[in-house]
């Protein structure tokens, strides 16, 4: 769908639900039902239109027949839609437009139920054109897969209900390509996987199913007034309680769209629903866009640090492997970064076993105290190198990496902390490479349980450094500034300094948006120049700087100026992602089959 992206994110209700008794007591598996999917030109039903309809008609598990049109929507459609949709203005010159599509969907549809995934977004656009064309609403009633997909699966095991994350989770048949007749294939394999699910807990009809999935309580509804008077806008929004203290905290693309939906049942979560009956009333705050409104959103929560709020409440935490300026330096895990640096890594178990595969890898030592103008000598317990553990495997807790026969000088050393020097800023990727040799011996000596703890933590080592060195090259710049094409057709502007936000605004559709870049620069924050002890992220909030590079990463988005380059070389760990993202998946296959076999 054109902006599932955003919207699947907005809490829905079952509330209004009509109960027919032509079909309540019926079961669903012998229920006509026709599932639904719309692409549009934007997220306003009022003010945008409708681009294609793709729809399928089930019932008893059998696909009875297949509704899909494209629909001139009557104006140009924006880039970013096609960026997500691939359709074009030239598609839709010759499509029909909606005053003759909807009568013939309406019939294809009549009398059935209509499914969809964030049914508001859709039913919202087919109601509106129906209203346009003072057509009657030919529907006795709707089921939202979003809705079932939060009451039915755990946060652990969706922690998001987006279409696309639901396909994989469900391995379904067809994926969604934001092609209405596509994802309304895989809605179809999504619904049936979530009735499944339920079949068992004597969940059977269409009556059964609206029971079982949430509904407001008294005091919930009671409290809707506090999202009176909100915009419909982005932001973010705090919930207050009696004595005026912090809550919680979140951000919206649409501030009374979001808030409202804490007040109609559709988040199941008890902790929700313990702060909606402490909250007194809701403070908000008005962004340009989505990033301003996550940065903002970071900011207050390390300052109020709700008690509902059970993330991102420290900005500053995680751990770093550092690289000391000892004289004969080595990798040690601090809460602080120094001038060359990993991190930051959310666990301290993980950050030392990084630093001891980088170690190992190099050759640099991991025992202390060494005396102020010494070489190192041989360490205590190990007698030759060659009886080193290897790196990859396991820490072994006592002996050093760098453990020899003999003593070693400075100009023996150095060479080892160049290499893991060049590691860490991205020049060369040589010891990965060489860790990626191991592993493969491993693998060929028939070793695989060591090889799968090495892979492990070569994973995490790549990881580490790839996320490090992509924010670095954020944060390495004195300026950057993006465009980004907004729901409504114009412009979101940001205004990067040194990896942090530093401005953020709107060129609105038909503005000329050279001439608001320059305005949201002229008012841009004044970010000082980091100094080096300050790390490779240049002091900014890691968690910033993600959001940050994710609004990079997004379809459409551009670079409008740049004070130097973002770039990556090919000495860095991003090269090597791939490799993580391969662990990860062997990993989480393994643990599956463990559950299964009740291991």
């Amino acid at each position: 769908m054109a902006t599932r992206t955003d919207l699947d994110a907005q809490q829905l209700s079952f509330a209004d639900l009509p109960d027919d008794e032509a079909f309540a007591t019926d079961a669903l598996f012998d229920t006509t039902l026709v599932v639904v999917d719309l692409e549009t030109t934007g997220g306003s039903a009022q003010q945008d239109a409708i681009t294609e309809i793709g729809a399928v008609k089930i019932r008893g598990g059998q696909v009875l027949g297949e509704f899909a049109t494209l629909v001139d929507p009557g104006r140009p459609i924006p880039p970013q839609i096609v960026s997500l949709t691939g359709i074009t203005t030239a598609m839709v010159h010759d499509a029909p437009r909606i005053e003759e599509v909807l009568p013939a969907f309406f019939e294809f549809a009549r009398g059935a139920i209509l499914v969809a995934h964030n049914a508001r977004f859709d039913l919202g656009f087919l109601r509106r054109a129906a209203e346009r064309q003072q057509l009657a609403w030919p529907f006795p009633a709707h089921l939202c897969t979003v809705v079932m997909a939060r009451r039915i699966l755990s946060q652990q095991e969706a922690p998001t209900v987006k279409l696309s994350a639901l396909a994989e989770l469900f391995d379904v048949a067809v994926k969604p390509t934001h092609r209405a007749l596509d994802d309304a294939r895989a809605t179809v394999d999504v619904f049936h996987r979530l009735l499944e699910r339920v079949g068992n807990q004597g969940v059977h009809t269409y009556r059964e199913l609206t029971q079982y999935l949430p509904r407001a309580s008294a005091a919930q509804r009671a409290k809707r007034s506090l999202a009176d008077g909100l915009p419909h806008r982005p932001g973010v929004y705090l919930f207050r309680g009696p004595g005026d203290e912090v809550l919680y905290i979140g951000t919206a693309v649409d501030l009374h769209r979001r808030v409202s939906g804490y007040f109609n049942g559709s988040d199941t979560r008890t902790r929700m629903a313990e702060m909606v009956a402490l909250a007194a009333r809701v403070e908000h705050i008005e962004c340009a866009h989505a990033l301003e409104a996550g940065v903002r959103e970071l900011t207050l929560l390390a300052v109020h640090k709700p008690g509902y709020n059970r993330r991102s409440r420290n900005a500053q935490a995680g751990w770093w492997i550092v690289l000391t300026t000892e004289r004969f330096p080595r990798l040690k895990v601090s809460r602080t970064p120094g001038p060359v640096s990993v991190g930051p890594v959310r666990n301290r178990a993980v950050a030392a076993d990084i630093a001891d595969v980088l170690s190992g890898a190099a050759g640099l030592r991991t025992c202390t105290g060494l005396p102020a103008g010494a070489d190192h000598h041989y360490c205590p317990g190990e007698s030759t190198a060659a009886a080193l553990p290897d790196p990859l495997v396991a820490a072994v807790p006592g002996v050093c990496r760098a453990a020899s026969d003999r003593p070693q000088t400075l100009p023996d050393y150095l060479p080892r902390v160049q290499a893991v020097h060049d590691l860490i800023l991205g020049r060369s990727a040589r010891l990965l490479d060489a860790l990626t040799t191991r592993l493969t011996a491993l693998v060929q000596a028939r070793r695989f349980e060591s090889a799968a703890r090495a892979r492990d933590r070569l994973a995490a080592t790549i990881e580490a450094l790839a996320n490090c060195q992509r924010l670095a090259a954020i944060a390495a710049l004195e300026e950057l500034v993006l465009a980004r094409p907004g729901v409504d057709g114009g412009w979101e502007l940001a205004v990067i300094r040194h990896g942090r936000l530093a401005g953020a605004g709107v060129a609105v559709r038909g503005a000329a948006p050279m001439a608001v870049v320059d305005v949201v620069i002229a008012g841009a924050q004044s970010i000082p120049a980091p100094s080096p002890a300050s790390g490779p992220l240049a002091g900014a909030p890691a968690e910033e700087l993600g959001l940050i590079a994710r609004w990079i990463d997004e379809p459409g988005t551009r670079l409008v100026a740049c004070s130097g380059e973002l770039s990556t070389p090919t000495g860095t760990a991003l090269w090597r992602l791939d490799f993580a993202e391969t662990a990860r998946a062997a990993r989480e296959t393994a643990a599956a089959t463990d559950v299964r076999l009740g291991a």
